[in-house]
């Protein structure tokens, strides 16, 4: 359970729109090549931070769902003939990094825009009691939907933003 406070839908909103178009004005003014500097000790560079938050971002509807709908069923046993699962967290950072690995930074801050308007579409639609009901994000944060979407959404991408513009600020500034 988080212990973070509870956020209302209209506060989400509010928290979503402002982070999407802060994200969209300090990215966008970047030259390309200020991204490419290593921003985690994973290798991750600034290109392939904004690569991973436009690519979770169409994931946050999918909490929705949950909150709508509770966990998934668990699967039965894999078969001989069946494929081996492919998931976790990181293998689907991973392949996303991967699937955008030749997109250009105007290309991923459009895919972030498009994503973060269905994002805020789709929690315009959505009943307001929803929002109270305990969900838990693949990254394991657990409370009310509205908290974790907040989370996940709003401070979890605004501490990727920052760390890409750090790393774009010391790769700019002469040893």
């Amino acid at each position: 359970m988080t212990d973070q406070p509870v956020v209302s839908k209209s506060q989400l909103l509010a928290n979503l729109r402002s982070s999407g178009k802060e994200l969209l004005s300090k990215l966008e003014g970047l030259p390309a090549e200020a991204l490419e500097a290593g921003c985690y000790e994973s290798g991750w560079n600034g290109r392939q931070v904004l690569a991973h938050i436009a690519a979770i971002e169409w994931t946050y509807p999918r909490l929705i769902d949950l909150a709508r709908n509770g966990p998934p069923k668990k699967k039965p046993e894999a078969t001989a003939t069946s494929k081996p699962a492919r998931g976790g967290i990181n293998s689907y950072n991973d392949r996303q990094i991967e699937r955008y690995a030749n997109t250009t930074v105007a290309e991923l801050l459009d895919v972030f825009r498009k994503n973060r308007e269905t994002t805020i579409s789709t929690i315009e639609a959505t009943e307001d009691e929803l929002f109270a009901t305990e969900v838990k994000s693949a990254g394991g944060i657990k409370g009310p939907l509205a908290t974790v979407l907040n989370l996940v959404a709003v401070m979890h991408v605004n501490v990727h933003v920052n760390d890409v513009l750090d790393s774009a600020a010391r790769a700019q500034t002469p040893s």
